[in-house]
């Protein structure tokens, strides 16, 4: 008898990565579940106010409902099911980067860290523990191996797409993935719309079939941003000047704001103001005037901290006409990158230039910037 290939399947508790065991079952695949235990309620170390109970006002915590939910679906389905501590190491990599990086006035992702550290790295080491030779995810994304090259190494070489449900691909978030681990990645549902997932968990019966789907910070879950940086940065008021040097109003802290943000800034009079830049040094936060004010726009920027989903693909693009998102969900923007740094490129040092073909509107520091040709999404970088 052949022996089937087996797969590590992170499993959240959703019915996508639930749907995602029934498929991989399908398949072929001999699947183990993996839940990750990444955050608890446990009182955080961080400067700020007390976390009463453990937990943030508005926060709540929900990873014990969740294991409980993947593991019912692992007994339906009659297979394999581990539990992996990481809240440790999500702390570290994620969280206190996360914290970090709004100290520092810019904003940072923490979902796009999770899966680079967490999902892709820690989660695969389990795998190689367990003897498995795959992991695979319920991301709405395409893991496709060869097929798009003439040799022989681009014929083994994975490429990353994005979903074909436009409305929830989620191929963003696995911008800072590299081939060696794409080469072992499995996204069962990334060629299916959302409504054909639903009406598989139904046809299989499976306890989340009709479950919502999480929001949120990965593995935090749906809080208010603002009540969760209070809770760990202590608010202290500054300025809010606008572009032309005026000051109007005052702020809780400039961490607590966002490029972009229009509410809560708690201005009145009629007129928009958007918040285009925060300055830790003076604790001040600058906004536009108006939908038009030349400040929201940016023609281009540089990212650093370059990440190629395929060695060589920004050295085959340079200077070529491409498309980039500079957040998840916003559509893809045409723009040219080129890069004074030689090649290969160093991760650590790397500098990229984008010039984009249309001003973008409210561009974030510290936020990724994801490039795509067509749908194959062929690397990123941190906007400075």
């Amino acid at each position: 008898m052949e022996k089937r290939p087996k797969v590590l399947l992170g499993m959240s508790g959703g019915v996508d990565s639930s749907v995602s065991a029934v498929l991989l079952l399908e398949q072929g695949y001999e699947v183990i579940g993996g839940f990750m235990k990444n955050w608890s309620d446990k009182v955080s170390t961080s400067p700020g106010p007390s976390l009463a109970g453990g937990e943030a006002q508005g926060e709540e915590c929900s990873w014990r409902t969740e294991r409980r939910d993947a593991m019912r679906v692992a007994a339906q389905l009659g297979i394999e099911f581990h539990t992996f501590d990481f809240e440790d190491e999500y702390h570290k990599l994620v969280y206190e980067y996360m914290i970090a990086e709004y100290k520092a006035g810019r904003t940072p992702n923490p979902d796009v860290l999770c899966n680079k550290y967490m999902k892709f790295d820690l989660f695969m080491r389990e795998a190689d523990r367990l003897g498995c030779e795959f992991v695979a995810t319920g991301h709405y994304a395409q893991a496709v191996r060869g097929g798009m090259g003439p040799t022989n190494d681009e014929r083994r070489t994975t490429h990353l797409l994005a979903g074909v449900d436009q409305n929830k691909d989620q191929s963003y978030f696995l911008c800072q993935l590299t081939q060696d681990q794409l080469k072992r990645v499995l996204f069962p549902i990334g060629k299916l719309e959302k409504s054909a997932v639903r009406e598989i968990a139904h046809k299989h019966d499976l306890v989340v079939a009709d479950k919502k789907d999480s929001q949120g910070i990965c593995f935090v879950g749906k809080v208010d941003m603002q009540d969760f940086l209070e809770a760990r940065i202590q608010p202290h008021g500054g300025n809010i000047i606008t572009t032309a040097g005026e000051i109007i109003g005052q702020h809780r802290g400039f961490e607590f704001y966002t490029i972009g943000q229009r509410g809560g800034l708690g201005i009145g009079g009629g007129t928009p103001y958007y918040v285009v830049e925060r300055r830790p040094e003076t604790n001040e936060v600058i906004v536009a005037v108006g939908d038009d004010d030349p400040a929201l726009f940016r023609s281009e920027l540089q990212a650093t901290n370059l990440t190629e989903t395929i060695d060589g693909n920004f050295e085959k693009y340079r200077d070529q006409k491409i498309s980039a998102r500079i957040r998840y969900r916003q559509p893809l923007a045409s723009c040219s990158m080129s890069y004074p740094t030689t090649y290969p490129l160093q991760p650590t040092n790397s500098l990229a230039k984008v010039l984009f073909d249309h001003p973008q509107r409210a561009v974030a520091p510290g936020q990724f910037i994801a490039f795509y040709v067509g749908e194959e999404l062929i690397g990123s970088g941190v906007i400075m």
